[in-house]
């Protein structure tokens, strides 16, 4: 079971109580993208194992979005963070280079 933290309202949740978002920290294109951009935009990931910044909201919970970081292959969470956020904090930058989850 996935269990992840929700920085906006500090609760500790079952991935059932969470919808997920897809992948976090990508250029978004617009309207006046060509479709080359758009499409890869759309369809184009490398879903490689490993560790993954992803979007989840807490749907049953306070409605509000929210990335984590964790690792496909172990589900080891490496820590969750604001969705306003342009990149990875340093200290979870730090723990995945440790290997250690929060």
């Amino acid at each position: 079971m996935l269990l992840l933290t929700c920085p906006n309202c500090g609760l500790t949740v079952e991935e059932t109580e969470l919808a997920p978002g897809g992948e976090a920290h990508l250029t978004r294109f617009g309207p006046a993208s060509g479709d080359a951009e758009f499409e890869a935009y759309l369809f184009l990931r490398d879903n490689a194992k490993g560790v993954h910044f992803e979007r989840w909201c807490h749907a049953y919970g306070c409605g509000k979005w929210f990335l984590a970081a964790r690792d496909t292959a172990t589900l080891q969470v490496f820590g969750t963070y604001s969705a306003q956020t342009k990149e990875p904090p340093a200290e979870i930058l730090e723990s995945i280079a440790k290997g250690r989850a929060t």
